[in-house]
């Protein structure tokens, strides 16, 4: 499209999208050929668009200016604030972004998804982050289809994980707005024609965020990994873990371990009290489930998307609560059994293939005191249950009380529970039976990457490739887990030999 047919909006676009591909270039570690005359290319287009953006500025500045001399020639009434009139009225909404930008400012909140009038030329990088995450945080008041717990839980995710390039914030603006909302309810149920060109663009922006190859975000306030954080979730070792936000295919983190001080003489040379630094690194795995429903029931349904979101929400904690105890570390999260499994955090109880009230206080003593006050336990229902047998005189053996209304502890520490632990052993075969983990869940890490990404399956085909009346939805996401600080736990491992 020639230069001077465009808008200043289109304008401004066009120099976000070059500005885009110029990065993406910029962080090849080799450019080729046809890569540098891209570069070229590009950067010459941006300076005509650029040129031709501010030609646009400064025209319509002119014709502002023209206007209001136009109105002052005609005497002080034209000017006149009719009487009960506020000069910050909503009127003032309307005013030029160009050639009085700070109205922008003032009353993004009105629109936080407007983000065609934020001013991004001369401001730095923190600034343009800064505006990002504020009309992120708006729009999270302003998003429909929610309720204030997840509200609350997307606050938390934008002020604590967003990163300087505010990729989140971004991503929540452009996932959370209505036209997306509106845009991606038909697309999921198959209406994607009846898409409004306002809704189109909604899209496009989104997509132009993730890397993915078809399929459309969830929006935000449906987003499980948003939803999951509000309202909890049934696999509770969600509960005591450290839950972060990963934006790209690795999380990093940094720990060290204690400083160690020193007693000095007077006027002598400190010693080298120095910690070291490790970088642990989580990264985030694909996980993909597929939601099939009939066409009867779809069009039946009065909000299939809210119910979409429900089912992709549950599929997920399903999936992961056997991934966070027992996963490989390949392909897959590393769960906690597996990253305990050889370390010197396995505890053997004190009569081999015996489990006894005893193996519980040897675990609780074993575990470092500094990790004791925030620890958990985590284990199969039945292994509590086993527990509770321990004593059949109502002694007081576990300091433990069984009634209503109590919650569940042991020893008194939180007692979590997870169906993928060690239910049982049986001594006659050859085995490890982890039954029991206790430890401050908080050095296990569970890095969610935000932006799961959602296909709509239009027929799906019986044996004979023939319909079978059905359509489906066939989602992915990705998420990661491992222990960062395997000495604050303790597992006990009951092993037995045929």
């Amino acid at each position: 499209m020639p230069q001077l047919q465009l808008s200043h909006q289109q304008a401004v676009i066009r120099l976000q999208d070059i500005r885009a591909q110029l990065e993406e270039l910029e962080r090849r570690d080799n450019l080729t050929a046809e890569d540098e005359q891209q570069f070229d290319e590009l950067t010459r287009e941006f300076a005509d668009v650029d040129s031709h953006r501010r030609q646009l500025e400064r025209t319509s500045a002119l014709q502002r200016v023209r206007s209001a001399t136009q109105a002052t020639d005609r005497g002080p009434a034209a000017l006149a604030v009719a009487p009960g009139t506020s000069i910050n009225s909503r009127d003032s909404y309307d005013q030029d972004p160009i050639l009085n930008p700070d109205s922008v400012e003032d009353c993004r909140f009105r629109n936080p998804w407007d983000l065609d009038a934020m001013r991004t030329f001369s401001r730095s990088k923190g600034e343009v982050a800064s505006e990002l995450r504020a009309r992120a945080l708006s729009a999270i008041e302003k998003m429909g289809g929610t309720n204030d717990t997840v509200r609350a839980a997307a606050t938390g995710i934008i002020e604590q994980f967003d990163d300087g390039d505010s990729r989140i914030a971004r991503l929540c603006l452009a996932t959370s707005s209505p036209e997306y909302l509106r845009a991606w309810s038909k697309v999921a149920r198959g209406h994607g024609h009846m898409i409004s060109p306002e809704e189109q663009r909604a899209l496009e922006r989104a997509m132009s965020l993730t890397d993915s190859a078809g399929g459309y975000l969830v929006p935000f306030q449906l987003d499980p990994t948003v939803i999951i954080t509000a309202n909890g979730s049934r696999n509770q070792i969600r509960e005591a873990a450290r839950t972060v936000v990963a934006t790209g295919d690795v999380w990093h983190g940094v720990s060290s371990g204690a400083v160690a001080w020193s007693w000095d003489a007077e006027a002598t040379e400190v010693s080298d009290d120095a910690t070291t630094f490790a970088q642990p690194s989580i990264p985030v795995y694909k996980a993909a489930g597929f939601v099939p429903i009939s066409i009867e029931a779809l069009e039946d349904e009065a909000n299939v998307t809210q119910e979409v979101a429900r089912l992709l929400a549950f599929g997920r904690d399903v999936l992961e609560s056997a991934a966070f105890v027992t996963g490989t570390g390949s392909g897959q999260p590393t769960g906690i059994v597996t990253a305990l499994t050889g370390t010197s955090s396995v505890v053997s109880p004190a009569t081999a293939e015996t489990f006894a009230a005893a193996d519980i206080y040897a675990l609780d003593a074993a575990l470092p005191a500094r990790y004791r006050a925030n620890a958990s336990w985590l284990a199969n229902r039945n292994i509590y249950n086993s527990v509770r047998q321990f004593d059949t005189n109502g002694g007081a053996q576990m300091w433990e009380r069984i009634a209503a209304d109590v919650p569940p502890m042991l020893l008194g520490r939180p007692a979590l529970e997870a169906e993928d632990m060690d239910a049982s052993f049986n001594a006659a075969a050859t085995a490890d039976n982890h039954l029991m983990v206790y430890g401050d869940f908080s050095n296990y890490v569970i890095a969610d990457r935000v932006g799961m990404t959602v296909e709509f399956i239009p027929h799906l085909v019986g044996a004979n490739r023939r319909p079978t009346g059905q359509r489906g939805w066939y989602a992915y996401y990705r998420v990661g887990a491992d222990s960062v600080n395997d000495g604050a736990f303790r597992m006990l491992n009951v092993a037995t030999t045929a």
